[in-house]
């Protein structure tokens, strides 16, 4: 049937909802409070546990109290004199963050624990005290400093030194106590000068330059004589280079010795006296197939011929001619097939010769890179060593300086640190605002986050963006119809959303079919317990309620149901028409092996005969295509019922024979990548894939996950009629 291609829902092959419309998922606030809702029970009470036990153990933070004293260093002016030297003042940001960590070095904490009288270590030690036990020995005064914390002011030459204790009065004390051992520190590190050092320094900077010059002249010079950019560069192109060429190295040898063993084995086969068509190359080979195929034909048509004439009847001595020729035609394309070969391995080793001498030419490219490379690595470290000695000379000459007065000293206290009345810590205001912070982020990142990882198929964006299929329909769940009448609800005409349900997904067939009849349908899933019996039954229902006269084919031999539902027994049908010869003359519907049976108007059905453990002894034999074809001249529509692909093999045999492919994904059951894999495995073939049948929707769930909104509507309808 060549239906008007109406407006697409979803492209097969694009993801797009149109031709310009790019395919995006589009999420009301609705939407969002579904998501919210269905994981609400799972969100919640996670949520809440992070947030009041995060709450609960930072409010159980022991007290702690902070004193901040701040210092300012001075930006001295330089000293131009003879000697050219400098006063030891802040000239940089270098200076300033080196005294930073002068602030925080051990050297300096030991002389903080050093200053304070006996008076004061009582002080920094009562907090611990009253948590020890009954003659412990009380810390020591340089486990009781608390918790340092220096900081320079942004875009000044202040420091802030601040110190967090469980004592208000010793967080004060420490800070201050900083502020003046750092002041006496550097007043004892830069009194004094030596002009004799920095004359030294100069001398030896000058020839550790003239040292640094000539190693990086000599390794320039080595780099250029042998064409080097970087030796790093050139071993990594070498090696990739190397690599490229074993690869296709191995893949040539590995071709040639596959092609090869297969020549070997048709010599074999020709010193032995074999056929050769036994081999699957020769036999697969070109024109082979078909001859052996029409030579196959011919030899059946002379045995039916053999019955009805005589050996001199001239249809007789006709098909004789041909079945000579076809044979001599065979012989010829045989013969092809062997000079094919023996070119193609000659081919195989000429390619495997010239990529084994590009090999060995790489190859000698690298070692010459591992000759060289000693001397380059002992020239390159001698130049470095000269670079870093005549850097470290200079950095000691730019730190060696003298004034002339220390009139002026280059820091100075500006706030001391007071006793602070109340801890910092905990604040229960910011544990607040922490808490609800973290009960939001994890109650909607778990209720988002749990609705992006899972990967089941559920919606109609899944089918036609991620798979990239047309959504025929949604059937929703059926629990309030009995087994026995769901399989029939079309054909007994049961008015429920069901039935409107697949009266849509026989409508959505129609418009994306692209065949006229008569053609085959096939119907499958992913894995068992989707429903394609239940869409099979009644979307062949549908087609012969609309006048078409309708097959229904129980194709799953494995696990045939099909005859349960009609209430038909399964003694015959394909498996024991094939186990009985298989025939196709006559009225097919006569057949007392296939045992087709009418049950309903327009309806037949053909059981699968019974159950098979290697089904594939049929579906891959050419009679049951044959079969099919058969079928479609009695029928307008055979519609198969298959196994899912995702349980056997059987599917993809029977869909190289069907015409059309109807897919059918039950909500949340089956993953999306593994219908993605089959989807792509099916476009593959010839069929023409009509889309997916979305099954077992909760009625509440459909408005959200399908955008239909029929239901409602279906009920208000049928309501106000009852």
């Amino acid at each position: 049937m060549a239906e008007n291609p109406q407006k697409n829902y979803g492209s097969s092959a694009s993801g797009h909802y149109g031709r310009d419309e790019p395919a995006v998922e589009r999420r009301s606030i609705r939407d969002y409070y579904i998501i919210l809702r269905e994981r609400l029970w799972i969100a919640l009470p996670l949520a809440l546990l992070l947030s009041v036990g995060l709450g609960y153990f930072q409010a159980r933070e022991t007290p702690m109290f902070s004193a901040t004293a701040t210092m300012q260093f001075e930006k001295g002016e330089r000293i131009v004199e003879a000697q050219q030297v400098v006063d030891p003042t802040v000239t940089s940001e270098i200076d300033l963050n080196t005294n930073l960590r002068l602030l925080e070095s051990t050297r300096l904490k030991s002389r903080v624990a050093n200053s304070f009288t006996p008076e004061e270590v009582k002080i920094l030690q009562a907090p611990y005290i009253k948590d020890l036990k009954a003659g412990a020995t009380p810390p020591a005064v340089g486990d009781c400093l608390g918790i340092l914390a220096v900081q320079s002011i942004r875009n000044s030459y202040l420091i802030s030194i601040t110190v967090a204790h469980e004592s208000a009065e010793a967080s004060a004390l420490i800070a201050n106590r900083y502020v003046d051992q750092f002041m006496q520190d550097l007043l004892e590190r830069v009194g004094g000068s030596n002009e004799y050092a920095v004359v030294y320094l100069r001398a030896m900077a000058e020839q550790l330059r003239k040292d640094s010059e000539a190693a990086q002249q000599r390794l320039l010079a080595y780099m250029k004589e042998h064409n080097l950019v970087s030796l790093d560069s050139s071993a990594n192109i070498v090696t990739e280079r190397l690599r490229s060429v074993n690869t296709a190295l191995q893949a040539a040898r590995l071709e040639r010795l596959t092609i090869e063993q297969l020549f070997n084995q048709v010599e074999a086969h020709k010193a032995a006296g074999r056929d050769l068509l036994e081999i699957s190359f020769i036999a697969s080979h070109g024109s082979v197939p078909g001859i052996r195929d029409h030579l196959s034909e011919l030899t059946r048509t002379e045995s039916i011929l053999s019955e009805r004439y005589l050996e001199r009847h001239p249809k007789i001595i006709d098909i004789a001619h041909a079945i000579r020729v076809s044979k001599g035609q065979l012989e010829t394309a045989i013969a092809q097939a062997v000079r094919d070969l023996a070119s193609t391995l000659e081919k195989a080793k000429a390619q495997e010769a010239s990529l084994g001498a590009e090999y060995a030419k790489q190859e000698a490219a690298q070692l010459h890179l591992r000759d060289i490379s000693v001397d380059f690595r002992t020239l390159e470290n001698q130049a470095n060593v000269a670079s870093l000695n005549y850097t470290q000379i200079l950095n000691r000459l730019t730190e060696t300086s003298t004034s002339k007065s220390l009139e002026k000293f280059p820091v100075r206290p500006l706030d001391r640190a007071f006793v602070p009345a109340l801890p910092y810590t905990p604040n229960l205001q910011r544990i607040a605002r922490n808490s609800a912070g973290i009960f939001v982020l994890v109650f909607f990142g778990v209720a988002f986050g749990l609705s992006l990882i899972d990967d089941r198929i559920k919606s109609a964006w899944d089918v036609e963006t991620f798979i990239g299929a047309n959504l025929l329909g949604i059937i929703p769940e059926l629990n309030g119809i009995k087994d026995d009448e769901k399989y029939t609800m079309v054909l007994d005409n049961k008015q429920s959303p069901g039935m409107e349900a697949f009266l849509s997904v026989y409508s959505s067939v129609k418009i994306h079919s692209k065949l006229d009849f008569p053609k085959t349908i096939l119907v499958t899933s992913t894995i068992p317990g989707e429903g394609k019996t239940l869409v099979s039954c009644n979307l062949a229902g549908s087609f012969a309620k609309h006048a078409k006269s309708t097959l229904l084919v129980d194709c799953d031999l494995r696990r045939p149901m099909l005859h349960r539902h009609f209430k038909q027994t399964n003694e015959t049908g394909l498996l024991s028409w094939f186990q009985n010869g298989a025939q196709l003359d006559g009225d097919l519907l006569a057949n007392p092996h296939l045992g087709i049976t009418k049950v309903g108007e327009n309806l037949w059905l053909l059981c699968s005969g019974g159950r098979s453990k290697s089904p594939t002894e049929l579906l891959d034999n050419p009679v049951f295509g044959q079969l099919l074809d058969k079928m479609k001249r009695q029928f307008e529509l055979v519609v198969v019922d298959s196994p899912p692909l995702g349980a056997v093999t059987d599917s993809m045999l029977i869909a190289n024979r069907a015409d059309e492919i109807v897919y059918v994904c039950r909500f949340n059951r089956a993953y999306r990548k593994h219908i993605k894999l089959y989807f792509n495995t099916l476009r593959e073939g010839k069929n023409e894939i009509l889309g997916v049948v979305l099954n077992g929707l909760n009625p509440r769930r459909i408005e959200y996950y399908s955008n239909y909104r029929y239901y409602r509507s279906y009920k208000k309808y049928y309501g106000s009629q009852t």
